[in-house]
């Protein structure tokens, strides 16, 4: 799922810039919407609606949110959330850092471009949304099995390591995707697996949190787990991503020190 924020200024209602962005989505895939709730709620509370999913409440977590909107929506779209993470298009007289699109006024938004943008960043996916991916496939009739692996940042490899704080992961641009996808294609030809899904994540990741997934559905178990394992490990050996840990101690790039 492709993520994207609308972040409007005071003299732009954020339901007049929702909804145009909402039709040129859709006419692409579906989408799923996040914004602030009543300040006064107790809860976060989580609801299907006209516009598709949509997550409101107080202490609402943005990024949270998106991740349960990544298993059934080819896009979410935050509203009014200035400091996520994500690619941020700011209509009117916005004050934010690095937005990945500017648009004066509503009339000067380009949809076309809003599209481009929400696709050309980087996107969140989970282990839900990738098992819900590969069951949605033609052949998950043939299956009797889902295999899956996830890759978490350890704190420690040695009760007397010094803690992992958080390990940050760079790609190497274009290749990355390309080789997960050749992956992906080849492990699919083996006999009995009908269906692969893989993600890797980029950026800091804390200590605790998932880093990568493969998700396999096959006809059998022997043939699923199989290709999980040679999923993961192919992912090391092939596909250029770069590991960056930072320790209590010190911060170092992982392939600097193995070489």
């Amino acid at each position: 799922m492709y993520p994207l924020g609308i972040v409007t200024g005071p003299e732009t209602s954020p339901d007049s810039v929702l909804e145009p962005v909402l039709d040129r989505l859709e006419a692409e895939g579906s989408v799923g919407v996040v914004r602030p709730g009543d300040p006064t709620a107790e809860r976060t509370v989580y609801e299907v609606g006209e516009d598709g999913w949509a997550a409101q409440g107080e202490g609402l977590d943005a990024e949270s949110a998106l991740s349960t909107v990544a298993t059934a929506h080819d896009y979410g779209l935050l509203v009014d959330f200035p400091d996520a993470a994500v690619p941020q298009i700011a209509v009117g007289a916005v004050d934010i850092e690095e937005p990945a699109m500017v648009a004066e006024s509503l009339q000067a938004l380009d949809l076309d471009a809003v599209v481009a943008t929400a696709e050309a960043g980087e996107p969140i996916e989970t282990l839900d949304s990738l098992i819900a991916q590969v069951k949605a496939s033609p052949k998950a009739e043939l299956s009797g099995a889902i295999a899956t692996f996830t890759g978490r940042v350890r704190a420690k490899e040695d009760p007397e390591d010094d803690p992992t704080e958080s390990l940050t992961f760079e790609k190497y641009e274009g290749v990355a995707e390309t080789r997960m996808a050749e992956i992906e294609a080849e492990l699919t030809d083996w006999d009995g697996v009908y269906e692969v899904a893989m993600h890797h994540r980029v950026g800091r990741i804390e200590r605790g949190e998932d880093i990568v997934f493969v998700v396999v559905l096959a006809g059998h178990r022997d043939q699923a787990f199989e290709a999980v394992e040679a999923g993961i490990n192919r992912i090391k050996d092939e596909v250029p991503i770069f590991k960056k840990e930072t320790t209590v101690a010190e911060e170092f790039w992982v392939h600097e020190r193995e070489h």
